[in-house]
């Protein structure tokens, strides 16, 4: 077995493991994509995950990036998904920043966005490095930082 093949294998068996003890009935389905290992939750049952603002599938994604984070290729990450969430989520992220971006380089004024997780953060700074007229960076101290949008030459 390859090294990518027992990596995917070792990450679907400990999502397995922590749905089992949640009594979550959902199979993980891993798949490799160009920036992240994608887990997909397949089933019914998980609406949990969802409930309040999702806490508790970016917790499981959050404990699934501590535990493979070092063994994932660079600048790769760990996504846990149940019923399209993220990706709905990711997209109105990535065109919220687009907007604001736009309203920058409009208004030369700063745009905040947050607070967000590493995460969101992430999407966020990889949506703005696709426009060359503008610059992203994250302030703050905490798990929940604020990403500041800015026109290039307006720093």
């Amino acid at each position: 077995m390859n090294a990518d093949m027992e990596l995917k294998t070792r990450v679907q068996d400990l999502v397995k493991e922590v749905l089992s003890t949640l009594a979550l009935p959902l199979q993980p389905v891993v798949e490799e994509q160009d920036d992240c290992l994608r887990i997909r939750l397949d089933g019914d049952g998980g609406e949990v995950l969802l409930e309040k603002r999702a806490a508790a599938l970016d917790a499981l994604q959050h404990v699934m990036n501590s535990v493979f984070r070092h063994e994932l290729p660079e600048r790769h990450r760990v996504v846990v998904d149940y019923r399209d969430f993220r990706l709905s989520q990711d997209e109105e992220l990535r065109q919220t920043a687009q907007v604001l971006a736009n309203r920058a380089k409009q208004t030369g004024e700063l745009q905040e966005l947050g607070p967000l997780n590493a995460y969101a953060r992430r999407i966020v700074h990889l949506a703005i490095a696709e426009d060359p007229d503008v610059d992203s960076e994250s302030i703050g101290d905490a798990l929940l930082k604020t990403v500041i949008i800015s026109a290039k030459g307006n720093d």
